[in-house]
């Protein structure tokens, strides 16, 4: 079940990152040629930001039949539009052949990407949570947790080898295509794996009326009726952990190549190295998890990213690839700590039988103000007078907000808590603060 729920959201978010690296390097003169390099640069960010916009809803449509009808038709479902949608970008003409109806089309597909991968994350975190033996729900979490760093790994080989093979000219042509159009062998690869994958233990006990407890009949509005306080404080305490992981991800791509004058294949190995940093440290970080308890592997991820994000883009500006990789590797880890945790964290706030739904909307919503926004922000701090100073800034001022968010979640009374079933242990809040 873990390597089930690793291998669906690797692929499933291989083909979310790549939208994220062509946006950096290719979507801007593809789509955008009317505008200068850095106008052309934002507006392809913008159209990655649509994705995240879509998130949500796709979060609130699957997270009402993941705890309806079941966890697991909606991570085939989820799958099956993300590819779908992945290999439409690769078949997409371009502004010089369609016009407007090029970057009209991009966006709309992003927002299809955008809709499966706002049920993914949610429908395989319980899955491997909710099949978990005792004491292993942070290690056996943190499988579609590697996911997002593995899907990162892929889409980064995938777009250096192509990148390499074929050449600049060839590769900003047609070559960024490949990756896109690749998605539908890996995609087959992943619907077949998760057709044999049962349904989890947790859902079926709801199903059948045990421990009290039967399918909710509106979940999401359940969840924000009587759950909308850890969902708010859920989602902020993914705020900068999200932001900062698109920043390191594919805004520092676009720098680098654009503003740095690195190339291509050098930025690209720098985050690949980085994101097998951050793929170990989330399983480390996960097991930890289980024996120190949530709170404090997540509250020291999250000082962390405070501390880190304010001399991330300093040691960047140096233009030294030794001071870069220093600068993404340590991000790595300290991402890492915030995100090995994260999976039975947010299942541990929740009954199951709003688990689905009300995991899937903090995660969202710490996603779209996070990540959804944070590349776009960071291009037009940059644009202001060219310095970075803004961004780090903005960083700083949005990790504080989500370490905040993090303590008053893990510090309220116990006796607020609601005891939760997960595999055959009793969740109280003494597990999640650790």
């Amino acid at each position: 079940m873990a390597t089930a729920s690793f291998v669906g959201t690797a692929v499933e978010w291989y083909d979310y990152f790549i939208y994220g690296t062509a946006a950096a390097l290719v979507f801007g003169p593809q789509f955008f040629p009317q505008f200068s390099s850095t106008a052309g640069t934002l507006a392809s960010f913008a159209t990655y930001s649509v994705g995240f916009a879509a998130r949500p809803l796709g979060g609130v449509i699957m997270g009402h039949f993941g705890d309806r009808t079941g966890r697991k038709t909606m991570l085939v479902l989820s799958l099956t539009l993300m590819g779908l949608a992945t290999a439409g970008i690769g078949l997409l003409p371009t502004y010089a052949t369609v016009g407007i109806w090029a970057p009209v089309l991009l966006v709309l597909l992003r927002f299809v990407q955008g809709l499966g991968v706002g049920g993914e994350w949610s429908g395989a975190v319980l899955m491997a949570v909710e099949h978990a033996p005792e004491g292993k729900r942070g290690f056996y979490g943190c499988f579609p947790q590697m996911g997002v760093p593995g899907g990162l790994i892929l889409a980064n080989l995938v777009f250096l080898a192509t990148s390499h093979g074929l050449g600049a000219s060839a590769f900003s042509d047609w070559g960024w295509r490949i990756p896109f159009l690749a998605s539908g062998v890996l995609v087959a690869v992943g619907l077949v794996i998760r057709a044999k994958v049962e349904e989890s233990p947790e859902f079926e006990t709801v199903q059948k009326g045990g421990d009290n407890e039967r399918p909710a009949r509106l979940p999401v509005l359940e969840v924000l009726r009587h759950r909308w306080r850890e969902v708010v404080l859920a989602g902020g305490t993914f705020v900068g952990n999200n932001a900062l992981g698109y920043i390191f991800m594919a805004y520092t791509l676009a720098y680098g190549t654009q503003t740095l004058g690195f190339s291509r294949d050098t930025m690209l190995v720098l985050v690949l190295i980085a994101a097998t940093v951050w793929l170990a440290t989330t399983a480390w970080s996960a097991a930890l998890s289980d024996r120190l308890g949530r709170r404090r592997v997540f509250v020291a991820g999250a000082v962390g990213l405070v501390i880190w994000s304010s001399v991330f883009f300093p040691l960047i500006d140096t233009s030294d690839t030794l001071a870069i990789l220093l600068a993404l590797v340590v991000m790595a880890i300290v991402l890492g700590f915030t995100y090995g945790p994260q999976a039975a964290f947010f299942s541990e706030l929740f009954p199951a039988r709003l688990r689905y739904s009300g995991s899937s909307l903090g995660y969202q919503l710490g996603a779209i103000l996070g990540g959804g926004i944070a590349p776009t922000v960071a291009t037009a701090l940059y644009d202001i007078d060219h310095q970075t100073w803004p961004i780090t800034l903005y960083l700083v001022a949005i990790t504080g907000f989500s370490f905040g968010c993090l303590l008053l979640l893990t510090r309220r009374p116990a006796a607020e808590s609601i005891p939760q079933r997960i595999g055959s242990e009793r969740v109280t809040e003494s597990s999640t603060t650790g």
